[in-house]
Parts: C-alpha cells; structure tokens; sequence
C-alpha cells in the first residue's frame, strides 16, 4: 500500500465529509505521513463552504492502535521537542467544524489521543482505548495527560496512564469519552447520523457553540461567559440568524448558508 491511499476521502449526503485511516495492516498505526494527511485534509475541509461536519473513522479492526513505533524506536529527546506530529495535532484541535470520532476495535495511545482531539467520539461494541505507552518505556506525548483528566478526571486518568490498561466501550461512555455507545460494526453509520442533525442547524452558530464549548476548558467561569456572550453577540448580525427565527415564526424548514 503506498502512502497516497491511507486515507481515503468520502464527501456524502448533509454536508459531511468522511476521513478514514487505511492502514489496515498495521492497524492504522499512525505514522507521520497519515497523520499529515488528516491535517491537510482538515485544512481543506476548513475552507469547504459546502461541508459542515466531518467525521474521522478506522475500519473494523481499529480506529487507530497508537504510534508508529518503526517512527518513534529512533526520536531523540531533541527530535520529541520538534516533532512535526505535535503541529498536526494541533491543527486537528483547531478545527473549527464539528469533527466526529467514529471508533471500532482498538484505539490506544495517540489513536486515542486523535480520538480525544475530537469533538464527539461514538464507540462501538467491543472497542479497546487506552493509553498504554508506559509499556514500551514513554508516556502519552500528544495530548493524552492533558486531554484525558479534563475529560474523565484525575483518578481515572491516572489509573489509565499508570496501568496501561484497556477500557471498554461502556467504561469510555461512562466515564466521558464517548458520547454514544453503539453495536459492533455500527458506529460510522451512527456518526453519519449525528452529522445529518449537526448539518441541520445554522453553521456558524454551530461554530460559535463548539468555540464556546472548548473555551471553556482554558478559561475561569467569568471568562468563560464573557466569551459566550461575545460570540453570542456577533450571531445576532447573521443572515442565518434572521433566517432561523423567521422559519421558526413561519413554521417552515430553515435555509441555513452560513452567512
């Protein structure tokens, strides 16, 4: 397989495009060149007036089952600092459209993370997660202790991280990871579901609470409402906002463009 396929790139119904890591010998092991493709695509998708959700998949077997350890065996403590993964990272986190996380089968250390990056993750039946890089001599380098105890909290978090033990799809729901559980083979058309709703409603207003929402982690309470307020604001001037209210009073389906 070369590195032109492992991803491939489906724009469907509602607006939506679907990403998905085709790696599957190596269980969508996330080498520098796949996680590349994944920014670069959300850099696209960013611009893309008709898309408004996106959705981040695996196959069956995995969503992603870590790192490419033929990568990492040789990153120096210098080369950890300058690692170009950490950039596409961070351009998945900056995404400003909603990004929803359709997990099968395994997703560890930076698949998790790539999962945890996410706005929304659906995980079906049978899934594995789990951060289990101290087993290999690291810990989790993008995102993992950051991202997880704001999510789960601290004792699990830790019990994660210091284990390296797996959670189950139930324990991912329960604890916050996921906001949907589904059947085994049925979480992409779960997520393909989700987008039809999100696609639905005014883009930029979506966009606007998804900022919100994120803010909210960086932020004090204070700060967090002024924000809200402000953003709040600035919907008020929109097309889709005048469009919103007049469909509700006249009791028609909304024209949402965006604008």
């Amino acid at each position: 397989m070369t590195e032109e396929n492992i991803l491939i790139v489906t724009d469907i119904d509602h607006n939506t495009r679907i990403l998905q890591l085709n790696r599957p010998a190596k269980l969508n092991a996330l080498n520098n060149a796949l996680l590349w493709q994944v920014a670069d695509a959300l850099i696209a998708a960013e611009t893309d007036k008709n898309i408004r959700v996106v959705i981040l998949t695996g196959n069956e077997k995995a969503f992603a089952a870590g790192a490419d350890l033929n990568e990492l065996k040789d990153v120096t403590a210098q080369g950890a600092l300058t690692d170009s993964r950490l950039k596409a990272f961070e351009i998945v986190r900056r995404f400003t459209k909603p990004l929803i996380a359709a997990v099968e089968g395994f997703a560890l250390g930076g698949g998790l993370e790539l999962t945890l990056s996410c706005d929304i993750a659906i995980v079906a039946e049978g899934a594995k997660l789990g951060v289990p890089e101290v087993k290999v001599g690291v810990m989790p380098g993008a995102g993992g202790t950051q991202i997880l105890p704001r999510m789960v909290g601290k004792a699990m978090a830790m019990k994660m991280a210091l284990s390296a033990q797996f959670i189950s799809a139930d324990e991912a729901l329960s604890c916050g990871i996921a906001a949907e559980k589904t059947k085994q083979g049925g979480a992409l058309e779960a997520a393909k579901t989700l987008a039809k709703h999100i696609s639905r409603n005014a883009p930029f207003a979506v966009q606007s609470a998804k900022a919100s929402i994120l803010n909210s982690f960086n932020s004090s309470l204070t700060e967090g409402l002024q924000y809200e307020r402000a953003r709040f604001a600035v919907l008020q001037a929109t097309e889709d906002k005048t469009e919103g209210m007049a469909a509700f009073l006249e009791k028609r389906p909304p024209n949402f463009k965006g604008s």
